[in-house]
């Protein structure tokens, strides 16, 4: 979910769109002995000025996803962060100094803390106040910028949405002005006809034209499904189709939003960017969000070919952009049913967890849905072994049920 666009945030574009970007630290290793010291619970080793909050709110709710319990001066360190407004911004160096006029607050860092800590639990007093600050900053069209008064855009809109939907407030009833946020994400949405059909555009140019724009469109698909940043895959999902017919909704902009996404990574399983003066080439992290997009919308099946491409081509990107693409992985394996903890021959968990401090726990098995597939197939895959060396089946569950399992 690259929801951030400050200037600054975009400096560092090139190392997170894809393994042919000029090398950069590796995060998952510890910093240099020259490196200025970071502040103990961060994850990642590279400078947090424009992304720490964004990161460590993006491993921790990652972590969550795959049943791990994160170290508690992970989660002290993010809270630590928050202003007295409720208000987060990418960084605070000194977190124990009063935040100011000069320090530059922002709706993505606000929104992806409350979805972290809401989905940890225990932190409803911190998630409150920021809630309470995203809805003092919504614009009167319904939507948000990334800063306070500026612009509604479709990202910062969407991550929003998905903060007022992790705390359980519906974000049809936020409003401004008798606009919700939804009304603003329509505004942002491409017709079915002519160029980028069903897509969402960032926001509309001086013109009023938009453009479609991937990276827009698979934040505001699970947006308008009511859903945050790691959604479970729609296991009811059919192939999306774009159409225009009858009022806007939501739901019929996820739809063609879909379909838009599913056109766009048909041909050869990835998106693909470019810079100014470079070369296009595969863009990994959006690429991810869309495996994320399909499967909440479709289903696990129609985000199978991107999957499967990240799970050949990822590694390299992951490994050099740090806990925030581990944790867009570990989403995108999650929503598509994918074992995080072998993809592509990568256990994720395990490389995200050596970005930070040692987590206080590991589930054994993985997360949710993915540990019930595999402890059932453990079960089977043990039954046939006894069968085969002559113990009957009868005496395998009388034993189990004496030992009190299922």
């Amino acid at each position: 979910m690259n929801f951030r666009r400050s200037a600054a945030a975009l400096a560092a574009a090139v190392a997170v769109i894809g393994s042919a970007a000029p090398a950069v630290a590796d995060t998952s290793a510890g910093p240099s002995p020259s490196s200025p010291a970071l502040p103990a619970g961060l994850y990642g080793t590279t400078d947090p000025q424009y992304d720490g909050v964004w990161r460590q709110s993006l491993a921790l709710l990652a972590q969550h996803t795959v049943d791990v319990r994160p170290a508690a001066k992970a989660v002290d360190w993010l809270t630590g962060q928050q202003c007295a407004d409720g208000s987060f911004a990418a960084f605070r160096a000194e977190p124990g100094k009063a935040c100011d006029a000069k320090l530059m607050v922002d709706t993505n860092s606000t929104a992806a803390a409350v979805q972290a800590l809401a989905a940890l639990g225990g932190h409803d007093t911190v998630t409150g106040k920021a809630v309470s600050w995203l809805k003092s900053v919504q614009n009167k069209d319904g939507g948000w910028g990334y800063t306070p008064g500026g612009p509604s855009d479709t990202n910062s809109t969407s991550v929003v949405i998905g903060a007022l939907a992790a705390v359980g407030q519906k974000p049809e009833s936020v409003v401004k002005d008798g606009k919700s946020p939804y009304d603003a994400l329509l505004t942002f949405a491409l017709p079915c006809s002519g160029d980028g059909a069903g897509s969402f555009a960032y926001q509309p140019d001086k013109k009023g034209k938009l453009a479609a724009n991937a990276d827009a469109t698979a934040a505001a698909v699970v947006a308008a499904l009511g859903q945050g940043m790691a959604p479970k895959g729609n296991a009811k999902g059919a192939k999306a189709r774009c159409e225009d017919s009858g009022k806007p909704s939501p739901d019929r902009a996820a739809a063609n939003g879909a379909s838009y996404l599913a056109q766009a990574v048909a041909k050869d399983g990835h998106l693909t960017s470019s810079l100014p003066g470079a070369t296009d080439q595969p863009d990994f992290g959006n690429t991810a969000d869309t495996v994320v997009a399909l499967a909440a919308q479709s289903g696990p099946a129609q985000a199978q070919k991107p999957l499967k491409w990240l799970e050949k081509n990822s590694e390299a990107w992951a490994k050099q952009s740090g806990p925030a693409a581990y944790a867009q992985l570990v989403f995108a394996a999650y929503a598509a049913d994918a074992d995080p903890h072998d993809f592509g021959g990568v256990d994720l968990v395990e490389r995200l967890n050596a970005t930070g401090p040692a987590p206080e726990s590991v589930g054994k098995e993985g997360a949710g849905d993915i540990a019930k597939d595999n402890s059932t197939y453990g079960v089977w895959w043990t039954v046939g072994v006894f069968l085969v060396a002559g113990i009957g089946i009868g005496f395998l569950l009388s034993g189990r049920k004496k030992q009190g399992q299922p």
